[in-house]
This record gives C-alpha cells, sequence and structure tokens, in this order.
C-alpha cells in the first residue's frame, strides 16, 4: 500500500492492490481524500478499463463527454460507475471529496454488474442499478471505517462474493481474453479481421462479444489502445510525426484529428493544459 499526500496537505491518496484472488480482473483500489475547499474539474481520457467509484461525503458532478455526443451529463453523486468511454468526459466537485475507487477490466466488471458492457459504454450510472442493495451495505460498511486497510479488505470480501455469486455468469471465453490481449499488444494496429482469424471466429461474431463482454466493438477499443499508447509517447518526449508513426496513424494531421475528436484538443494544446493540472493536487485517475 502507498500513500501520497500533496504539499498543501489538503489531498490524500492511498494505493493499494486487491487480493491475488480477484486479480487480474480487479486492478486497484485508490483511496482519495480532499479538503481544499476550492471547486476543481478534471478532463479524464478514454481508458481500457471500467471504473467503481464508493463515495462517502459529498459528490462528484460528472458533465457530458467532449463534444457533446456519446453520453450525457448526469447529476451530482457521491458514487458511480462507468463503462468503457469513448471520448473525453468532465468531471468536477465542489471542493471536499472522500471515497474509493475499484479499477476493474471490463469482462470483469461484466462478471461483477450482471449486465451487457454495452449498456454502460459512454455512460455513468449510480453502482445501486447494477449491484443492488448490497452496494449500499458496503458503503455504509467503509464509511463507518476509518482505517484505509481495514476498508480495503472490506473490498475484497465483498468484491469476491459478489463475484462468486457470478452475477454475470461464466467468465470470458480464452479466445477472447487472447483477441483482448492481441488487440492490446498490437497497440490497437491489428484489424478486425485479422483478430477475428487469431480466435477462428467470424468477424460479426466477435464484435458481438466485444460489445457484450467489454462495451465496445474491437475497432471503437483499437481507438482508444492508440490514443493511450500516443499519450504515452508523446509525454515522454516524442514529436508529434513520430508518434503518428510508431501509433499507425496516416500523417501527424490524422493523430491532431484523433486527439480533437476523442479529447476536444489538438495535441499539443491537451499535453499543455494536462502539464498544469499534473502540478496541482488531482482527485481522479486520467
Amino acid at each position: 500500500m502507498r500513500r501520497r499526500v500533496c504539499p498543501a496537505g489538503t489531498c490524500e491518496r492511498m494505493y493499494a492492490r486487491p487480493h491475488a484472488a480477484l486479480r487480474p480482473g480487479v486492478h486497484s483500489y485508490r483511496g482519495f481524500r480532499v479538503t481544499h475547499g476550492e471547486p476543481r474539474q478534471r478532463l479524464v481520457v478514454p481508458r481500457g478499463t471500467v471504473s467503481l467509484v464508493v463515495g462517502f461525503g459529498p459528490g462528484l458532478e460528472p458533465g457530458g463527454p467532449v463534444g457533446g455526443h456519446g453520453g450525457k451529463a448526469v447529476r451530482p453523486t457521491a458514487s458511480l460507475a462507468t463503462g468503457l468511454h469513448t471520448r473525453a468526459r468532465h468531471f468536477g466537485h465542489r471542493g471536499a471529496l472522500h471515497g474509493i475507487e475499484v479499477t476493474l477490466a471490463p469482462w470483469a466488471a461484466h462478471q461483477l454488474f450482471g449486465v451487457s458492457m454495452n449498456d454502460l459504454a459512454d455512460t455513468v450510472v449510480d453502482p445501486v442499478d447494477v449491484l443492488g442493495r448490497g452496494f449500499q451495505e458496503l458503503t455504509e460498511a467503509l464509511r463507518d471505517t476509518t482505517d484505509w486497510p481495514d476498508r480495503f479488505a472490506l473490498l475484497d470480501s465483498a468484491l469476491a462474493r459478489w463475484t462468486e455469486s457470478a452475477r454475470g455468469g461464466r467468465p470470458p471465453a480464452g479466445e477472447l481474453l487472447e483477441a483482448w490481449d492481441l488487440l492490446v499488444r498490437t497497440g490497437g494496429t491489428i484489424s478486425v479481421r485479422d483478430l477475428a482469424a487469431a480466435t477462428g471466429w467470424s468477424w460479426r461474431h466477435l464484435e458481438t462479444l466485444f460489445r457484450r463482454q467489454f462495451g465496445l466493438t474491437p475497432k471503437r477499443l483499437a481507438r482508444i489502445v492508440r490514443l493511450r499508447r500516443a499519450l504515452r509517447l508523446l509525454t515522454t518526449g516524442s514529436t508529434p510525426a513520430d508518434t503518428a508513426y510508431a501509433c499507425g496513424f496516416s500523417d501527424q494531421a490524422h493523430l491532431t484529428n484523433e486527439f480533437t475528436t476523442l479529447l476536444g484538443m489538438p495535441p499539443r494544446r491537451f499535453l499543455a493544459a494536462r502539464g498544469t493540472a499534473w502540478r496541482s493536487s488531482h482527485w481522479v485517475a486520467g
């Protein structure tokens, strides 16, 4: 477990790994407490994971996705669950925030929530809608427990219990997980037909399974994978032109258009804005 506190002492974060029995489907736990009292807003970029936020106090204020498409703004909420997103989305808060974020692989969320992940793509929902009364009971238990290790242990127990109840059915087929891994290993550059051929399924069957268990088609997921790889390269000093070539974009203009579509701004502007955000306290993963 790791603890980080901002220089002003108004932002605390606790990081922990879930119990080994829950991995690799449940990726991480992150506790957070913000008390600086000033409203903040952050642009959260698309990523290939599902987020479950258990809030103990004042709520988050999810905004709509950039460009105004692929979802809608929702009312302020202390807790939330999100599927995979294809566009960046704004999240804000009034200056105080307290809770835990659980990051999951989409197939693990499918088992846990018991719904088609396609229904959660590009949207934000109340966790009670997918986890029922048990989520309210867990929230109350976590709120009443002030020690972070004990909170993480409670999460381990609850997630193991819910997963064992097989709300969403059996784990995904091995071929489907292999297709996911292959798409990630190739940086999102593999074609859908080649991906289907690697599984022995038709591309239509593969797309159906991807939508149900992951929330997106292989083509839409590949866009996220390429975007994430481009972000990593750009933030480590790669030029836009070199990044475009390495990530399979046709040229730098193609990379710029993709950033503008998915993040609402071109690469240089995004990196400048994100650099400013990183220098201040931040509270939700990007």
